[in-house]
């Protein structure tokens, strides 16, 4: 199995298909895993890169708080590791996160780039309902089980059948966080923030959002859009933050469009 060592800890990668180089960046809590339904689409056209953030899957769990940055140094060394000058980046929640500072720290890396449900964080950004937060808090309380069956309503859309919402939990079932690298994760979202630094971007940008997205608002899209100098935004009818599952056709149709 392929790792690199990056800021002291092993970070796991894999690759499939061939073409220009795309690399997938997963979000809280999330393995690699959870492109099961996008990498097959992907690998199809490019020479697709995953990999598991520090704190989940095979990589490892380091203790205390990380950064996006360092999350972004990260991406970095499966890059260099993968023998990749240059790669599109599609990041989605906090993977769109570590998109963007993996953009603005080594823009000679990034090709193109796609932002999916995520934010600049800060103030400026527009955090969750008090409900939702409240969910996500007393998830610390719960099982894993409990806890992803909590956030089936505030991160898929009403419409989606339970059906494929059941295969995310059976993929996800099999590589829960441990709590060390969720907080972990968790404080690097939220000590981290972009707003100042978004016009530096210089990649062509894709801004995709989920419509009925409550975990990170859809104002947080147009937030992006407007701050990202010419970046394009796609807005999913009958879609939340989860919007690869909502939707699949329709998000993988606008992602190979724009790439």
């Amino acid at each position: 199995m392929p790792y690199v060592t990056s800021g002291g800890a092993r970070i796991y990668w894999e690759e499939s298909g061939s073409g220009e180089p795309l690399l997938l960046v997963m979000g809280l809590g999330y393995s690699h895993d959870m492109w099961f339904r996008t990498r097959p689409i992907v690998s199809a056209h490019y020479r697709t890169i995953l990999f598991d953030n520090r704190g989940v899957g095979k990589s490892d769990v380091p203790v205390g708080a990380y950064s996006i940055a360092q999350m972004a140094a990260d991406a970095r060394a499966v890059l260099d590791a993968a023998g990749i000058e240059k790669a599109h980046v599609f990041g989605v929640s906090m993977g769109g996160m570590i998109a963007q500072e993996l953009a603005i720290n080594y823009p000679e890396r990034v090709n193109r780039l796609v932002l999916g449900c995520t934010a600049c964080g800060g103030s400026q950004g527009v955090r969750a309902a008090p409900k939702v937060i409240e969910i996500l808090m007393a998830r610390a309380r719960m099982t894993p089980e409990e806890g992803a069956e909590a956030m089936v309503p505030y991160i898929y859309d009403a419409s989606t059948p339970r059906e494929r919402i059941d295969e995310d939990l059976a993929v996800r079932r099999l590589c829960y966080p441990q709590a060390a690298g969720y907080m972990g994760q968790v404080q690097a979202i939220m000590a981290w923030t972009s707003f100042d630094r978004l016009a530096g971007i210089q990649a062509p940008t894709l801004v995709i959002h989920g419509e009925t997205d409550q975990l990170v608002p859809s104002e947080n899209a147009g937030i992006l859009a407007r701050n990202v100098p010419g970046s394009r935004l796609v807005m999913l009818p009958h879609a939340s933050h989860l919007f690869i599952t909502d939707q699949p056709e329709a998000s993988h149709r606008e992602l190979l469009a724009f790439l």
